[in-house]
């Protein structure tokens, strides 16, 4: 089991065992870029965050703040209980392609409406992610979409041996 003791955040940090459960939608003015193979798909002032207890925010950015022809719908779905319904989207800049690597939620629950007509991509399979100019670390595992920097503490869920926190 991995040890989930809540790390004291410093000045200017915030410990992901602060944020509530059931998660909750924060705006953001920070500047969030996602550069794909070469390519920056989304630049914005005007994110939102998710915040939810162990977990690094995931940010939502405004499709028009997104390089839409460069995402493509699949088929695949699935069910946040908070959230509601995901639609995924497969990204294709040049000769690179990363299959499911973006979602979005067409029709959220009541308490995450500011998310209609956003997206949010996974980290980790991006070139790079931004937070104010820094470089973002993926959240660990491969199911979640946080995005870690320097101002967020954990320990963060998704890593073996997290799932039942």
């Amino acid at each position: 089991m991995v040890n989930r003791s809540r790390i004291e955040p410093g000045p200017g940090q915030e410990s992901v065992w602060d944020y509530p459960r059931p998660a909750v939608l924060d705006d953001s003015t920070q500047h969030i870029r996602v550069i794909f193979n070469g390519v920056a798909i989304a630049d914005t002032h005007r994110a939102k965050r998710v915040l939810e207890t162990s977990h690094p925010p995931t940010y939502y950015i405004p499709r028009e703040d997104v390089q839409m022809a460069y995402f493509t719908q699949t088929a695949r779905m699935t069910i946040c209980e908070w959230k509601g319904q995901a639609a995924y989207y497969t990204i294709t800049v040049g000769d690179r392609q990363e299959v499911d690597v973006a979602w979005s939620y067409p029709h959220p629950t009541p308490a995450f409406a500011g998310i209609q007509d956003y997206i949010a991509v996974y980290p980790g399979r991006m070139e790079a992610c931004y937070v104010d100019g820094e470089v973002v670390q993926a959240q660990p595992g491969d199911f979640y979409g946080g995005w870690i920097t320097q101002n967020i503490v954990g320990p963060f869920k998704g890593a073996a041996g997290t799932w039942g926190w």
